[in-house]
């Protein structure tokens, strides 16, 4: 089973998961919006039998002693910064992996900083830009996305997401088992993290236009699944346009929480993926 450790990078203090042995290629898996590190439990575990060295962090505004106050502290360049300085930890590249706000993350670190990585893997969320493409021309990603205005209001969201000890994030979490749904728990009553969390959508919604990115030249993979609630087709079969040589896309039966429900599948895919890219 993982075990928890603290990395320090800056002023900032992460939780994180950690298995396997430390010698061994590393891997750095990111989580999304409303979630942790604990949806990488089995997934880490598996991955360290097959030899590979895996960080799963509490990402900023999740981790209780990096959750600094402001909505600009989430801009994107400060959460793709975190990540890296946690891979500073590490000897070398490493491979990324990342679900949701995870990967847009991960989209942001394998365009800026390529020569870091070995690759990069992303569940559900597509390239930045295939996701602004889908906006502009289709009316039912407009459609999957309007949740994402009411996250920018002030105020409302958390009062709205907090009714009924956290019912709206409980539904989300129908296939988290008790320990994660309990991790999770504890992380969203703490008093800022649910703001902060939220800050991800409001410090964002022009820096991710200002902080352009374009063709990816790291080996890449998106996953994703033809019944997400938030990503559509348009947005996922443009991620090509944006993609190496050297890129795959995997479709799956299923919704946006794939890691959970559909992990036979993503196991086979992200293992393929890391298997073509190591050494």
């Amino acid at each position: 089973m993982p075990t928890s450790i603290q990395i320090s990078v800056d002023s900032l203090r992460f939780d994180c998961l950690v298995a396997g042995d430390s010698t061994n290629p590393a891997v750095i898996l990111l989580h999304g919006f409303p979630e942790s590190s604990y949806m990488w439990r089995r997934l880490m575990d598996e991955l360290a039998t097959q030899g590979y060295y895996c960080i799963a962090p509490d990402l900023r505004g999740y981790s209780p002693l990096a959750t600094p106050s402001g909505k600009m502290e989430y801009s994107i360049d400060k959460l793709s910064n975190d990540v890296l300085g946690l891979a500073d930890t590490l000897p070398g590249k490493f491979h990324l992996i990342g679900h949701d706000w995870g990967a847009a993350i991960g989209w942001d670190i394998a365009f800026h900083n390529p020569h870091r990585l070995i690759s990069y893997t992303a569940l559900s969320v597509p390239h930045h830009r295939a996701f602004g493409r889908a906006l502009h021309i289709d009316a039912e990603q407009r459609r999957k996305s309007r949740y994402m205005l009411f996250f920018l209001l002030p105020f409302l969201p958390e009062i709205m997401i907090q009714w009924n000890d956290f019912a709206y994030f409980r539904k989300l979490w129908k296939e988290a088992d008790e320990a994660e749904l309990a991790h999770n728990l504890e992380i969203f009553r703490r008093k800022k993290s649910l703001t902060a969390a939220l800050n991800y959508y409001r410090a964002n919604k022009k820096a991710l236009k200002t902080r352009k990115i374009g063709e990816i030249q790291v080996p890449s993979l998106l996953i994703w699944g033809n019944k997400d609630i938030a990503i559509g087709k348009t947005a996922a079969l443009s991620n090509e346009k944006y993609m190496p040589e050297a890129y795959e896309f995997v479709e799956i039966e299923g919704g946006h929480w794939l890691i959970q429900s559909n992990y036979p599948e993503v196991r086979v895919a992200i293992l393929k993926q890391l298997e073509s890219y190591s050494s």
